[in-house]
């Protein structure tokens, strides 16, 4: 459905959690803006699938504006968690060694953690390490402890950053991918498939789409996307008992490598893979790399052998052809890009936000509303109180997960409503469980009938 043309001080291309941040930001500054999706909901691209941590930034290249960014992000979250009601599982990371190599540059990588503001983190020996992991192998040579590290719910932060930006009076339009742009005077005129919009100023927020976007405002990229595909395996609930502590690698050139981190959400994840792909939609789960996450985890983990998987998935993270960031602005022209946003974004979304905001801001500032309205996000988390624990919570439809009627009721009736089924996923977990929504999805498709922007078909009632 056509909207009528729209003005704003900014628009924000892409709803992920940078995009979701930005207009947060933005918002509570006083700018009015427009949040720009292509998809029927937010987190639909890259965003949608990672590892969930919230990370230090110990091992971020020292002084880097990613290192930056993402303490000034984890330090935010830290800040407004509690008000709006997100988890965090204090859980604490150890950096893992399990050979000489490995264990020889344990030192270097505590260095690196005290020049980035990370002083707790400290080294363990081999009978420190596996008295706080007593699941772990015995190859296990030492560790590097990161206290705080943590492990967070992935999907309700990002939902709050736009909730708290709606509720401020941004707008929300999805379906709305960007087909046209001219620059006129001081405005940009953006053509979408959801109507016309004139701003002041575009923010690049697009993750695997943003050198597109970027050629299509400016007419060249000052960078170019590189796919980089993350497979994930989820175990069963039962293996969280395995795991204390988030297990990182030792850190190499290309990548992070693969962690095991128990979830908020009571299971224990183990990903991704870093596959090079042209492709930026849909990325498959193929069996070999799936077995190689298992045969990493059981090798680590030897309790993991006889624990059932729950689910396997993969995302697609907006590598570029150089690892850092990718965040430039253009006063003249009224843009700026946040680009080449990898895995560190779900930290990192606050802090790059408060860092493009200062960008546009010298230009104009405008006020900040007073009293910011903050919303309370329901909780998904295992450990605290959950809906189904509630009196009148009017049935159990996914059993699963434990999701009631009311939630899915409340999610479907909420400020930013979800949009299609994995929308509807993220906010309540329904069908995420062992049965994989074949027990509860007809009546999830009949609950939500007429209420998503892209409806659950016959074909996934399945």
């Amino acid at each position: 459905m056509a909207l009528e043309t729209a003005e704003a001080d900014v628009a924000i291309i892409g709803a992920g959690v940078v995009g979701c941040a930005m207009a947060r930001r933005f918002a509570l500054e006083g700018a009015s803006c427009v949040l720009i999706e292509a998809a029927p909901d937010i987190l639909a691209g890259a965003s949608k699938a990672n590892s969930a941590i919230l990370h230090t930034g110990f091992d971020a290249p020292v002084g880097s504006l990613e290192q930056t960014c993402m303490q000034a992000g984890y330090d935010e979250y830290l800040q407004i968690r509690g008000a709006m009601n997100l988890p965090l599982l204090e859980c604490g990371a150890m950096v893992a060694a399990w050979n000489e190599d490995e264990e020889s540059r344990l030192p270097d990588l505590l260095a690196q953690a005290h020049a980035n503001g990370v002083p707790d983190a400290r080294l363990l020996s081999r009978d420190e390490a596996r008295a706080r992991e007593p699941h772990l192998s015995s190859r296990l040579r030492g560790a590097l402890l990161v206290p705080r590290e943590h492990v967070i719910d992935p999907w309700s932060a990002p939902l709050a950053y736009a909730t708290q930006a709606q509720m401020l009076g941004a707008r929300l339009l999805f379906n709305a991918a960007l087909t046209g742009a001219r620059r006129s005077g001081d405005l940009w005129h953006l053509t979408t498939a959801a109507g016309e919009i004139r701003a002041r100023s575009v923010i690049n927020c697009a993750g695997l789409y943003g050198d597109r976007i970027e050629t299509l405002l400016t007419g060249a990229a000052r960078f170019d996307i590189r796919p980089r595909k993350g497979q994930f395996v989820v175990f069963d609930k039962a293996a969280a008992r395995c795991l204390n502590s988030i297990l990182l690698p030792v850190p190499n050139e290309r990548t992070k490598g693969v962690v095991l981190t128990r979830t908020v959400f009571g299971n224990l994840l183990v990903g991704p893979t870093a596959e090079e792909q042209q492709a930026r939609e849909r990325p498959d789960v193929t069996t070999p790399e799936l077995s190689a996450l298992i045969d990493t985890a059981t090798r680590l983990v030897p309790g993991l052998r006889d624990m059932p998987m729950t689910a396997v998935y993969a995302g697609l993270r907006p590598a570029s052809e150089r690892k850092e960031y990718r965040i430039h602005a253009d006063h003249e022209l009224g843009y700026f890009c946040a680009g080449g946003i990898r895995s560190t974004g779900l930290t990192a979304a606050l802090g790059i936000a408060r860092h493009v905001f200062a960008l546009w801001a010298r230009a104009a500032r405008p006020v900040a509303p007073p009293d910011p309205p903050v919303p309370v996000m329901p909780n998904l988390a295992e450990g605290l109180t959950r809906d189904w624990q509630r009196p009148g919570h009017d049935g159990i439809v996914c059993h699963c997960e434990m999701v009631t009627l009311r939630e899915l009721r409340a999610a479907l009736d909420s400020p930013v409503p979800p949009g299609d089924f994995g929308g509807l996923r993220r906010r309540t977990r329904c069908a995420m469980g062992r049965c994989q929504g074949f027990n509860c999805l007809a009546r999830i498709a009949t609950l939500s009938e007429g209420r998503l922007r892209d409806p659950i078909l016959p074909e996934d009632r399945r």
